[in-house]
């Protein structure tokens, strides 16, 4: 039994919808509509600063114009953040995530001398296994994905077949911010 096809376009409301955003789109609307599934909308709104109502218009209305039309109401992320943060704290709690309390300054400096080495720009892991006690006070931390740091990630990918990432070469992402 073959569950149904459900795809989603994700944009972030900090401009315009793109070219690349709209090919996007198109696919996953195509292969959906292709396989009698669904394409869900969900503005990655969690950028509180950046993300704006006149973006989220213009990439509604640049959608409407590319004649694609999406299954249901539009997903706001940010107004599921109780339950991201719920995941986050359970993720935690397992040891697969941790709090990081890197200031902009030393992500900054982190990022400077990547780029100067011609290395990959990413977090250095510096709060990794560092015992939370050691953040400086009123430090509000981010919360991070430990990413698995030997081996490789294998995705089988309907477009790009086989996808390989050397684990070394992941970052350690973001799954909450501070604010």
């Amino acid at each position: 039994m073959t569950k149904p096809v459900v795809t989603r376009f994700a944009p972030s409301p900090t401009g315009f919808l793109h070219i690349g955003g709209g090919r996007t789109a198109l696919f996953n609307w195509l292969y959906a509509r292709k396989n009698g599934g669904k394409m869900l909308l969900r503005i990655e709104d969690t950028d509180r600063e950046r993300s704006t109502q006149a973006a989220i218009d213009a990439i509604l209305d640049g959608l409407k114009w590319l004649g694609i039309d999406w299954d249901g109401e539009t997903i706001y992320q940010f107004s599921r953040a109780g339950r991201h943060r719920e995941v986050a704290e359970l993720l935690l709690a397992e040891g697969k995530a941790y709090r990081c309390y890197a200031t902009p300054e030393e992500l900054t400096q982190m990022r400077e001398a990547a780029r100067a080495e011609g290395r990959a720009v990413r977090y250095d892991g510096r709060w990794r296994d560092r015992d939370p006690a050691e953040a400086p006070a009123g430090a509000k931390p981010v919360i991070r994905l430990k990413a698995p740091q030997s081996g490789e990630t294998v995705i089988e990918d309907q477009v790009q077949g086989r996808v390989v990432w050397q684990n070394e070469n992941l970052d350690d992402l973001v799954l909450l911010r501070s604010e």
